[in-house]
């Protein structure tokens, strides 16, 4: 108590002071600073402001002042009628018994601008509603009231959540027996925008998120209500309402404030929403023929509504970025720099990756199903992306091969041509000086006749590549319309040939070699099955065709 009334006799000092202060300066000077004021908060609730000095601040004082308001409520031998104020010299104190509650100046009656003994009668009716206050909320009459009305409220909140969910269930029959089957796909023509069934999910997502909402509101209600009910915990539910309203508030005022530029923004997107749609329309329309662009391939119509897409988005949000709410801010634009660097800093090769493959789809290269062969990778083209190219390789391997690396790299396309003129298989075979070459040529074309899956017409034809050391160096070329199965092709005809010059006993030569074998190496006919080989059937002979023995 001693502590308490030394500060008291501090603050009642430095209030004399700064109203002689006062008293001293020139009526009308301007005040070079603002009054600091804090308030008493006393069992939830704020009594008052009071003012303070720089040796004892406003919140040092205010919380003085509760602290002994606090102590004197807890005494219940104190009477609230001892509660008195007591004039002094400039000073009026209110005190309870013998222990000084507060004083009050003059200095606080002109932050008020009323008189020190109005001010000090109107602080002494405050104080003593107080205590009366903390006292009743504190009785055993009060308490098990508030024990009653939180059983009550939570009852009532256990029936309302049964009744909310009862609501939401008997709602959701309804809206399936009455709408379901009435909610139909919106489309214009042939084109789906909008399929029943997101229409329906959207429906209920909606009736979902109500009834999240309305329990979320009355557990806000049932806990505001129930912490009220006790004085400990008073003060926490209007903390609690303050808190759960005061962003509903923000958000509100800044709804409120950018209706404008949020009703531009709507209009923007849907008019964004339909040109895409419409564009999307005219491309799908020139994919399937029913529009023809002169000059303009059918293949190019999804990669060109790409990139005008792209065009009309970046187009849209160039528009709306000054409407956007909190776009002007040091903020967003420090986080729209960032996102620019780390874009930049981090999709070089795929944005070179997208760029190649849109200009090998103006360029023509290949389309899915061509066979290709990129570098050392030989395969079927399964699917084109915006970056990468795959491919299924002969052994039914998939093949991933960037676009930039395509682009910049040799295509070789077996496709594009086989389709009007057939693709051309070429094998080659040295044969020795002593064998004529028009015997050669002959049994070359006796090959590619026996080998089924090539073409008759164009006729197959035969080159002499290379006059070796040792050897003649044929070429063998053959037509096919089928490029999936070259690989199977060669086979056969390399088969064939093996056959044919074994049967006319010419061998086929080494690249170099040191002397002539004293036998021809060629399989004999009777060992052209050996085992485990199996046995043709029996067919007649061919006629004219000589037989080994």
């Amino acid at each position: 108590m001693a502590r308490y009334l030394g500060l008291t006799l501090v603050l009642i000092a430095g209030f004399t002071a700064d109203a002689r202060l006062r008293a001293q300066t020139p009526a009308g000077a301007p005040v070079e600073t603002e009054i600091a004021t804090a308030p008493v908060e006393f069992d939830g609730a704020v009594l008052f402001r009071v003012r303070g000095v720089s040796s004892l601040p406003a919140e040092m004082r205010a919380g003085l002042i509760r602290d002994r308001l606090t102590a004197i409520a807890a005494d219940t031998t104190i009477a609230i009628d001892s509660l008195r104020a007591v004039e002094g010299d400039g000073v009026t104190r209110i005190v309870a018994g013998a222990t000084t509650l507060m004083g009050i100046v003059d200095a606080d009656a002109s932050v008020e601008q009323v008189q020190r003994a109005e001010l000090a009668a109107v602080h002494l009716a405050r104080l003593r509603q107080a205590i009366a206050d903390y006292r009743g909320a504190r009785s055993t009459g009060a308490l098990q009231r508030g024990a009653v009305n939180a059983l009550l409220a939570t009852l009532a909140l256990a029936l309302g959540i049964v009744l909310v969910r009862w609501i939401g269930r008997w709602t959701d029959r309804f809206l399936t027996h009455r709408l379901q089957a009435r909610i139909h796909t919106v489309g214009i023509q042939s084109f789906e925008l909008m399929r029943a069934e997101r229409i329906w999910g959207a429906l209920r997502s909606g009736l979902l998120a109500l009834q999240t909402m309305a329990f979320m509101a009355m557990a806000l209600v049932y806990l505001g209500f129930v912490l009220a009910q006790f004085p400990w915990t008073r003060g926490v539910s209007r903390d609690m309402v303050t808190f759960a309203l005061a962003p509903l508030q923000v958000i509100g005022a800044g709804i409120v404030e950018n209706i404008p530029s949020l009703v531009f923004l709507t209009v923007l997107f849907f008019v964004v929403r339909l040109a895409l749609r419409v564009i999307r329309l005219f491309f799908d329309a020139v994919e399937t023929g029913r529009v023809a662009l002169a000059s303009f391939d059918a293949e190019w119509a999804q990669p060109t509504y790409k990139i005008v897409r792209i065009a009309v988005i970046a187009f849209g949000l160039v528009v709306a970025y000054p409407y956007i709410p909190g776009s002007g801010s040091a903020a967003f634009q420090g986080i729209s720099l960032f996102l620019g660097i780390v874009f930049s800093l981090g999709s070089s090769s795929a944005i070179a990756n997208v760029i190649a493959g849109y200009m090998m789809t103006y360029r023509r290269a290949f389309k899915v199903g061509d066979r290709i062969k990129v570098g050392n990778a030989t395969g079927d083209v399964i699917e084109t992306r915006l970056q990468v190219t795959h491919l299924r390789s002969v052994k039914n391997e998939e093949i991933i091969i960037p676009n930039s690396q395509i682009l910049a790299g040799e295509v070789l396309n077996y496709s594009s041509l086989a389709r009007a003129h057939g693709l051309i298989l070429h094998t080659e075979v040295g044969i020795g000086y002593e064998t004529p070459w028009r015997q050669v040529e002959a049994m070359l074309h006796l090959a590619a006749g026996r080998t089924p899956g090539l073409l008759s017409e164009p006729r197959p034809f035969v080159l002499e590549k290379a006059l070796g050391d040792f050897a003649v160096t044929y070429e063998l070329n053959v037509y096919c319309s089928n490029v999936q199965a070259m690989n199977r092709l060669y086979a056969e005809l390399h088969r064939h040939i093996l056959d044919v010059f074994n049967e006319y006993g010419i061998q086929i030569m080494t690249p170099a070699y040191e002397g002539d074998p004293d036998e021809p190496k060629v399989v004999p006919r009777k060992d052209w099955y050996a085992a485990p080989a199996a046995s043709p059937p029996v067919t007649q002979e061919e006629p004219g065709r000589p037989v080994a023995t």
